[in-house]
Parts: structure tokens; sequence; C-alpha cells
């Protein structure tokens, strides 16, 4: 899903691309205990250390977005600066958290399939599912071939989430934050409203995207990214 930034940014940067346990071609355990924001956070943490690196522009996009905010409230000296795109602060609502118990239970019975084609229409703008078959179906291949233990208790480490408003206060590194303009799971009024708790924060709407803001308009999702990684 990070192809177009990291096409972008290359030259310039070394850019490292993680897949967390449970999606990508990381194990997928089948158990509850192996999946966490403290968990998924000593995973990036892992990596950094692995790879020598000293401090990183840590970037996420909606459940990598609650990594990071778990991240920079435990090891904020590991933080150049941070990079937060269509992902919330707070912790679910009733509502969603309840969504999140009937997608894994519909997992358990059904696999992953039908999550995906209901979980596109949550994730894409209007106009990006009506007009950009490509770029749908590539979602949609990106999403099938996480393993069903990846849905479930990536869902369930998102439930338990710590609620991250409390601390946005002492997020003291330049952060750049990103929302799509039709962002449906994370609309930019809502967006703005803990954005603004960051002390060096600033907001870039990408006009016409949904909450694959990256995915749908690389072009201005990677200006303001390199904008904000050149100033410094």
């Amino acid at each position: 899903m990070w192809a177009p930034q990291v096409a972008c940014l290359a030259a310039g940067h070394r850019v490292v691309v993680p897949d967390l346990e449970g999606f990508g071609k990381s194990s997928a355990p089948d158990d509850a205990g192996a999946y966490s924001m403290g968990g998924y956070v000593r995973q990036v943490l892992g990596l950094v250390e692995a790879l020598g690196l000293d401090r990183v522009v840590l970037g996420g996009l909606s459940m990598g977005g609650y990594v990071a905010f778990s991240l920079v409230a435990r090891h904020l000296d590991v933080v150049a600066a941070l990079v937060l795109a269509d992902t919330r602060a707070g912790r679910d609502t009733p509502e969603v958290f309840q969504r999140r118990t009937d997608q894994q239970e519909q997992v358990r019975r059904e696999g992953t399939e039908a999550l995906v084609e209901t979980l596109l229409g949550g994730l894409l703008a209007p106009a990006t599912l009506e007009n950009r078959p490509l770029l749908v179906d590539q979602v949609r291949r990106i999403m099938a071939s996480n393993p069903p233990a990846g849905f479930i208790w990536g869902l369930e480490a998102m439930k338990g989430r710590p609620d991250s408003l409390p601390t946005l206060g002492a997020v003291k590194v330049p952060t750049l934050v990103l929302v799509g303009e039709h962002d449906a799971p994370s609309p930019p009024d809502v967006v703005r409203v803990w954005q603004q708790r960051i002390p060096d924060s600033e907001l870039v709407v990408v006009p016409g995207a949904g909450h694959l803001s990256n995915m749908e308009d690389p072009d201005t999702f990677n200006a303001a990214l390199t904008d904000f990684l050149d100033r410094l």
C-alpha cells in the first residue's frame, strides 16, 4: 500500500516499510496474545534496532497511526518527526467497537472474502469506487492477501488500544497529519480536533480521497510529505 511513497522517496531517503505480525509476509499466529498495540510497537522498535537506525521519521495510516501514537507515548526518543494519516487519536466509540466484534465473528464463520468487500466501501471515496476499478482491485488484493488471524486479532488489538488523546500535548516533534476529504472512518473535522492538540503539527486535507489517501491521490500526498521532510 505504500508503494507510491516508496517510489517517490527512495531516491533521497532510506524508506523502511514493515509488515506487522498478521499482515503481508510476516507470520500470523492464531493467538490473541500475539497481537496488541504494545506488541506492534515492540516489532517496530525491534526493526529500528536491527537495522541500526537512530531517530526515525515515523509514519502510519489508519491502524498504523494507532501504532505510531502508542510508540511516541512510550519511546519518543527514537522519533525525529511524525506522519499520521487517516487515523484517530481516541478510542473506539461503542458502535465501532461492536462493529469490529461483529467483523471478527464474520471472519471466523466465513473467512475474509465477504469482509474485504464490506471494508472496501468504507476505505475508498465514492468516486474512487465508481471510477477507478484498477485501484479498487489493487486494494482488494492487498487485503485478501492477509490471513484470517491477522484480521481477527488485528481487530482485537484496535479494540483494546489506549486512548491517545490525553498524551497528544507531549508529542514534541514536528508532525504532519493528512486526511482524505471524504474519509468516512476518520473525517477531516474529527481529525482537525485532535491534530490541534499536537503542538508542532500541520494538517493537509487530500482532496477527493477517502480513507486510503496515500493511494487515492499519491501526488497530493507525496507533495505534502516531501515538503514536510525537506523542512526537517
